[in-house]
């Protein structure tokens, strides 16, 4: 599939972008409702432009200087190339999880009031962005002989489709929390980052990656947001 959905002279319109901005659409009319059956007293609107501004930079720079910190430095103009890919979910998390405890401690809100709304939309917008993965032909999976192989442009040999594999991953984690989004205060935060990490950790076996000691750095983060996650999700069911 081509990865440029239209073209009229200089203007280049990407899949890739197009499903970001999908899935940010999508992603702040699902807060709004949410917030809004939670009584969330906010100003939806100016707190999601935040959410995409800390997002888009928050993945694009860990992508940047923990992927792949040779090439950007090397062509630093690419780093603001964000339609053509790379961007990391594990820094749009960081970033998240930052704007929310700076704007809660503004407002005066708890952190779980906001965060478990948040992470239900940021879940499926993570899945627009792996089919925008697969569009693109970038993160591609281990050469496969499997029904699953499919053939990318630039690569030899059938290949997993990880990053559907991914997308679908994601797309299963927001019909979880989406279902179980009343949950006590601070649960579904939790809950989504534990079973994000293991879906990550598990998925990402299938990538054509560099390892260490047989992991990826990407499972590693995911290794430590497991057990964080796990530890906090303990000591709530204590409470």
């Amino acid at each position: 599939m081509d990865p440029i959905a239209l073209q009229v002279g200089p203007l280049v319109i990407r899949w890739y972008g197009i499903l970001m901005v999908l899935g940010f659409i999508i992603g702040y009319l699902l807060f709004k409702k949410i917030a809004r059956e939670k009584n969330l007293k906010i100003d939806v609107d100016e707190f999601f432009f935040y959410v995409i501004l800390v997002t888009i930079i928050g993945a694009r720079l860990f992508h940047v200087f923990f992927y792949n910190f040779n090439y950007f430095s090397s062509n630093l103009i690419k780093i603001f190339y964000i339609w053509e890919g790379g961007l990391s979910s594990h820094g749009a998390i960081i970033g998240n999880i930052l704007l929310i405890w700076i704007y809660s401690k503004k407002k005066k809100i708890n952190f779980y009031d906001i965060s478990d709304i948040l992470v239900i939309p940021f879940a499926l917008g993570a899945a627009f962005v792996r089919i925008g993965n697969f569009i693109n032909q970038e993160l591609v999976g281990k050469v496969t002989d499997s029904i699953f192989g499919y053939k990318f442009d630039n690569y030899e040999k059938l290949r997993h489709p990880v990053q559907l594999y991914q997308a679908f991953s994601n797309f299963l984690l927001f019909g979880i929390l989406y279902f179980y989004r009343n949950l006590k205060r601070g649960y579904v935060s939790w809950l989504f980052l534990l079973l994000y990490s293991i879906f990550r950790f598990f998925t990402e076996f299938y990538k054509d990656l560099p390892y260490l000691y047989g992991l990826s750095l990407a499972q590693y983060v995911s290794i430590i947001i497991f057990l964080i996650s796990g530890w906090f999700l303990i000591k709530l069911k204590e409470r």
